[in-house]
């Protein structure tokens, strides 16, 4: 078992641990000389590191998806943990033990994809049924869909993470649908296990979590439309105009055409499916984002990108009683050039106005209040 996670690291304490390096880049300092800046990670996480010294050393004896010792000190900045790296050296696939490198769901994988195959036998609508199981039954697909994540950093970020979210999503479908007469519950379960499917192609995750060609190239809303598509041309009898809506909701899911989706959702259940998505990857982030940040002092996470806000340390926040005028500090603000993925709204963000300057009317109008 490796002798430090990354969820463990502490601010100011020497450390020596195996890292998988995710991102390696070769930066130059103000004086000109070369800095490695690394993101490394574990099971656990992944923390910011950088090598200050010594880089022209070990440059050239490690890539990305590499295994390296790293000795060195953890510290915060930017009300982020980063890692200054003193001593760092490859360290051979035959030295580590795999799991202790790639997050995965908690849950037995096997046993969610029973679940799944249970919630698909239990639909009434003999069509959807019938191709959700072709697909289910199809050994190609489904050792893919129950080990693949459901996303590359944001949310559900780890094997097993794709069938979890998605059967989180049946659990919130099978509770809101009956509230809503007119929404057929089959349709939406049959886009909630549909709606993510192209991810098993889209994600590489042998190593570490990255983008295949094909999902760079085409993205896995596209991937999973083609999929479901080579599903239905074996399935003669499936209605074409029942195939027309859940082609609708896998293009329409994540809601808005600045999000990514080719279309926007028109009929209820494709609605309901983005925000039962939404809801269920936002609660996600907000729980990582806490996670990740518990080593930090404060009631305040740093800035999250994904959410483009801050977020609140509720149960600290509530353990501490009742603080002090002075503890009450305003949350970091947020790094001037950060780009991300599923930037929020437009109309949501904040803008700021420019002073306009003094205008010919101000200064009449001040000359009159003035003279009188």
């Amino acid at each position: 078992m490796k002798s430090h996670y990354i969820r463990d690291l502490q601010p100011g304490t020497q450390i020596t641990g195996i890292f998988l390096v995710q991102s390696k880049e070769v930066r130059q300092k103000k004086s000109g000389e070369p800095f490695l800046s690394l993101q490394l990670a574990d099971k656990s996480g992944d923390v910011d590191a950088k090598m200050w010294d010594n880089v022209e050393q070990v440059v050239d004896t490690f890539e990305k998806n590499d295994f390296v010792k790293a000795a060195g000190v953890p510290s915060v900045y930017n009300n982020r943990l980063q890692f200054t790296i003193h001593k760092l050296v490859r360290v051979s696939d035959g030295q580590v033990d795999f799991a202790d490198f790639f997050p995965a769901s908690t849950r037995d994988r096997d046993e969610m994809l029973a679940e799944l195959r249970g919630i698909v036998a239990g639909m009434a609508n003999p069509h959807l049924r019938g191709l959700l199981e072709a697909i289910l039954a199809d050994e190609s697909i489904s050792s893919r869909y129950k080990n693949a994540p459901a996303a590359k950093s944001i949310h559900h970020a780890w094997l097993g993470g794709l069938i979890e979210h998605v059967l989180s999503l049946c659990a919130l479908a099978k509770v809101v649908t009956p509230l809503y007469p007119y929404v057929d519950g089959d349709l939406v379960l049959a886009g909630v296990i549909l709606h993510d499917i192209g991810k098993i192609e889209e994600l590489s995750y042998e190593r570490g979590f990255g983008y295949t060609d094909i999902g760079q190239l085409i993205g896995h809303i596209q991937i999973g439309l083609s999929l479901v598509n080579r599903k239905v041309s074996e399935l003669p009898d499936f209605p074409p105009k029942l195939k027309l809506l859940l082609d609708h909701m896998i293009l329409s899911h994540h809601g808005e055409l600045e999000f990514g989706s080719p279309k926007v959702p028109v009929f209820a259940e494709a609605m309901l499916l983005h925000h039962l998505d939404n809801l269920d990857s936002k609660m996600e982030t907000i729980r990582g984002t806490i996670e990740r940040d518990k080593v930090m002092e404060g009631f305040w996470t740093g800035w999250s990108p994904p959410l483009e806000r801050t977020i609140l340390k509720k149960e600290r926040f509530l353990a501490a009683g009742t603080p002090e005028p002075e503890q009450h500090t305003t949350p970091p603000a947020p790094p001037q050039a950060q780009a991300t993925p599923h930037a929020a709204p437009a109309g949501n963000r904040q803008r700021t106005r420019p002073d306009p300057g003094p205008s010919l009317f101000a200064d009449r109008l001040n000359d009159a209040l003035k003279g009188n």
